[in-house]
């Protein structure tokens, strides 16, 4: 969907870690010359000193290689610490001595999730909700983490479990949400935000992805509604507004498509998408020139938009400038084969340069596209229709 998708900022509670057995508190600090001894270290840790416990810790790793527990200690120090790849490490050294110590699966996936990697936080906290099924927090962070690694068929599984022993987690009803739209659930997400919506009925982010979700959906005129609400609720609020010009326009209703995209462009200027997408009405409404220098500096501030390549391609291609049409043209091409637009123009351009081959080679790709999609339409309608859920009362 070329809709831009808007961003939520998932906050995590954060939990402490507790070390698993605690021991008599020996007085005094360890001297040179003394063997390292593990009630040493907790003290330490118990009176703050973490980088002293984590010495400590290191010192009875160095004596006793094969102690795992000594291995996970250190983990949770050096994690106090925010020393995470180092924690991840002596976590996967504990865990190499013993698979079944209790708590360093958690620990390693917190570790790894706190540095942001995702993928690898997946299989620790896998283990540890394999370990300990009714634990809501490794459940909560497995589908977390598969929301982060982009997995997003998997994060909604986990999460819609999560969701239900925690109703009232906002947070994490929306992540569950936005799991959903992105994972193409799109009833699932609609529930999910039609409930966020209940508790914060002004939340423009809110209604742009409960947008999205009904777009998912085919129901259109629901989806500008939503963004429409988004508009009112925060007129300012970036992207809002070339969501709802963007329905808009594929809703062929141009005049208004083109206001909201000027409303995008008050807030921001250098808003490539709204340029890129002005620059179609003007080409649609016969005004190439006026679409040629708007859609130039679409592209030279962002060069990756298919619409304006294609549409660039097709003004150069009326004014004969036939080199810069093809290295546009091309452009649209590679930046989505599947799209048949720019195959037929490009079938076209050839055609007019006497390159009859590559002409033959892209209309051939044309017909080959549009057989795929008479295909997928075929299998869609021959499967049962889903069931949508009731729509939102005006």
């Amino acid at each position: 969907m070329a809709l831009e998708k808007a961003r939520c900022i998932v906050r995590l509670r954060q939990s402490a870690t507790l070390v698993a057995v605690l021991v008599v508190l020996l007085p005094g600090l360890m001297t040179r010359g003394q063997s390292a001894k593990p009630a040493e270290a907790i003290a330490l840790e118990q009176q703050g000193k973490l980088e002293e416990a984590a010495a400590a810790w290191r010192a009875v790793t160095a004596q006793n290689p094969r102690d795992a527990g000594a291995f996970a200690s250190l983990g949770v120090v050096l994690s106090k610490e925010q020393k995470y790849p180092e924690a991840a490490a002596a976590y996967k050294k504990a865990l190499a001595l013993d698979r079944k110590l209790p708590g360093v699966q958690l620990n390693l996936g917190l570790a790894e999730f706190k540095q942001g990697n995702f993928e690898a936080a997946i299989a620790p906290f896998r283990a540890a909700l394999t370990a300990q099924p009714q634990n809501a927090q490794a459940r909560t962070l497995l589908g977390l983490s598969c929301y982060g690694a982009k997995r997003f068929a998997e994060a909604a599984k986990q999460l819609k479990v999560a969701a239900k022993s925690d109703p009232g987690n906002t947070e994490l009803r929306r992540a569950l949400a936005q799991s959903c739209l992105l994972a193409k659930e799109y009833e699932c997400a609609l529930e999910e935000f039609r409930q966020i919506l209940q508790r914060d009925p002004d939340s423009a982010a809110t209604h742009i992805l409960l947008g999205e979700a009904l777009d998912g959906l085919s129901r259109t005129p629901e989806a500008i509604a939503e963004f429409q609400a988004a508009a009112k609720a925060a007129p300012r609020e970036p992207e809002v507004n070339f969501g709802l010009g963007y329905l808009y326009w594929r809703s062929h209703q141009y005049e208004n498509a083109k206001s909201a995209f000027e409303s995008e462009l008050a807030v921001d200027a250098n808003h490539a998408q709204s340029l890129a997408y002005l620059g179609d009405i003007e080409l649609k409404a016969n005004h190439p020139e006026e679409a040629l220098a708007v859609l130039n500096k679409a592209v030279k501030l962002k060069n990756d938009i298919r619409i304006a390549y294609l549409d660039l391609g097709t003004i150069l291609m009326q004014q004969k400038q036939n080199k810069e049409a093809l290295a546009a043209l091309l452009r649209a091409e590679k930046l989505d084969p599947e799209q048949p637009e720019a195959h037929y123009r490009l079938a076209r351009l050839y055609r007019d340069m006497g390159n009859i081959a590559a002409s033959e080679k892209e209309f051939a790709k044309v017909r080959e596209l549009h057989e795929k999609v008479e295909a997928d339409v075929g299998s869609k309608m021959s499967a049962p229709a889903p069931s949508l859920p009731p729509s939102s009362p005006n």
